[in-house]
């Protein structure tokens, strides 16, 4: 039994350490606050217990000693125990305090560092710390002093100290904050700015000087940056060409994650709503199981595989390579090719375009044999019936159904205030049309292909962008494009 005190970082789930995502993805039990989710938790086990002892600035929702109390009493019941904290456990982070009344039952504990806000906030803001000749050195500061000792920051002497000073939590005393520092002796137009939400995909910088940064509207959490640094605006990360977008994925939960990574790579907030979950055909893969055997008799030249499920299930059916030996495996795009690539298998034959027609074309370049076609329950029959025309012998197995995903409330309401959604197969546009009632989607509509986007037309949904290239990274290449030629609302954050 052990509780870890574990650093989540500044919100970026990119910037969890090796360390921190392992022990995370092994929690029997996550304890976490506003500061410390971001998307963190989607690496949580279903598994796991998860308690929200979030506090916010003047509403503190559980005392400290009750965190204490509670995490003692979790690190007896349970075998792994990790509490999430923003940033590093140690630094302003109240880890310490944690950590002794652990020490003190105890109960077993381990500290794993995170990237503290006071670097990386900036960083991602385009403003680094220190500058060679002018910002030699930086003070982290809290700007949420002890209630007990209101006077326990010396801002005089952080003053004098020069080169950039980092303030935490210091928005609700900010006008104060300014003010002792000026008195201190720092000249009113240094350079300041602060880091709302930094790392994440709805940061936003403001930038003034020392006098004038309280004129504009701050928010916590921000990282308050103060010194010469701060008029440094080395953009990247707000340059990115989805910043700030709330972009829907809807492809299976299994699926998403790729689709999410190449969109957050790009700066977008994607957010996960699967409209389909793939499960097991009506006959629970019988018909599957015996075209394998059929498969290892040599009745078959070819296999077509249609997607990356068909793909996936049927490397579970196989025994071994040995079942392939003498057959040609033809995939529709590069997305299927690639999954069964990490089954060690490679694909014969993958067409120019990525969708049946054009599978249909390659296949009917060869010369006619028998095939088996692994697919969903539910497809359309231009491959087979087109196939039987070219004088091909053709058997369909359904290797895997497609059913309906349930959208919860959360998931609504991140839906209504998306700037984009993405589609990447009929199905997933017909259940979201199935689940939301009336087709309102968020304002770009972005499809894999024409398939699809044919699809999502006739269910009265207005396609802003059709992939020309039916892959992940051309659905995303292409879902730039139409924000570089539409826009998005600055008030989209």
């Amino acid at each position: 039994m052990t509780v870890f005190l574990v650093g989540a970082g500044p919100g970026d789930p990119g910037l969890l350490t090796v360390r921190a995502a392992e022990v995370i993805s092994r929690a029997d039990v996550v304890v976490y606050d506003r500061l410390s989710v971001g998307g963190v938790l989607e690496s949580v086990p279903e598994t796991a217990e998860r308690v929200y002892v979030g506090k916010k600035p003047g509403d503190p929702r559980t005392r400290q000693g009750e965190i204490n109390d509670l995490l003692v009493d979790l690190g007896r019941r349970h075998g792994t125990v990790v509490r999430l904290k923003g940033g590093d456990p140690f630094v302003f982070a109240r880890g310490g305090e944690e950590a002794a009344a652990l020490a003190a039952a105890g109960v077993p504990f381990e500290i794993v560092p995170g990237i503290t806000s006071a670097i990386a906030v900036p960083a991602y803001a385009g403003i680094p710390v220190t500058l060679r000749h002018s910002s030699t050195s930086f003070t982290v500061v809290t700007g949420h002093e002890d209630p007990d000792t209101p006077d326990s920051v010396d801002w005089s002497a952080v003053a004098r100290v020069g080169g950039t000073i980092c303030i935490l939590m210091g928005v609700m005393r900010w006008e104060r904050i300014a003010a002792a520092l000026i008195d201190g002796g720092l000249d009113p137009h240094t350079p300041a700015a602060a880091v709302h939400w930094g790392t994440r995909p709805n940061q936003r910088t403001t930038r003034a000087t020392l006098a004038t940064l309280g004129d504009h509207p701050l928010e916590s959490p921000s990282v308050v940056v103060v010194g010469r640094v701060a008029a440094t605006d080395v953009a990247w990360f707000e340059t990115k060409p989805l910043f700030g977008m709330r972009v829907v994925v809807t492809r299976t939960r299994d699926q998403a994650s790729a689709l999410s990574a190449r969109l957050a790579e790009l700066g977008a907030d994607a957010v996960e709503i699967p409209t389909i979950a793939v499960t097991e055909p009506a006959d629970g893969g019988e018909a599957l199981a015996a075209a394998v055997e059929e498969l290892r008799a040599g009745a078959y030249e070819w296999i077509v595989l249609t997607s990356p499920n068909g793909a996936d299930r049927l490397l579970r059916a196989l025994h071994d390579a040995r079942d392939l030996v003498g057959v040609k495996v033809a995939c529709i795009g590069p997305g299927t090719a690639a999954r069964l690539a990490q089954g060690n298998v490679v694909a014969d034959l993958v067409p120019g375009r990525f969708i049946a027609e054009g599978l249909l074309e390659a296949l009917t370049a060869h010369e006619p044999g028998r095939a088996l076609i692994v697919r969903a329950a539910v497809a359309r029959d231009t491959l087979p019936e087109g196939l039987a025309a070219a004088g091909w012998e053709v058997d369909v197995v359904a290797a895997y159904r497609t059913v309906p995903a349930e959208i919860s409330d959360v998931a609504r309401e991140a839906l209504a205030s998306a700037d984009a959604i993405t589609f990447t197969s009929s199905s997933t546009v017909e259940n979201f049309v199935a689940a939301t009632g009336a087709p309102s989607t968020p304002p770009i509509v972005a499809c894999i292909g024409p398939i699809t986007a044919a699809t999502a037309t006739a269910a009265g949904i207005d396609v802003t962008v059709t992939s020309p290239v039916h892959t992940i990274d051309g659905l995303v290449s292409a879902l730039v494009e139409a924000v570089g030629r539409t826009g998005v609302d600055d008030d989209r954050t």
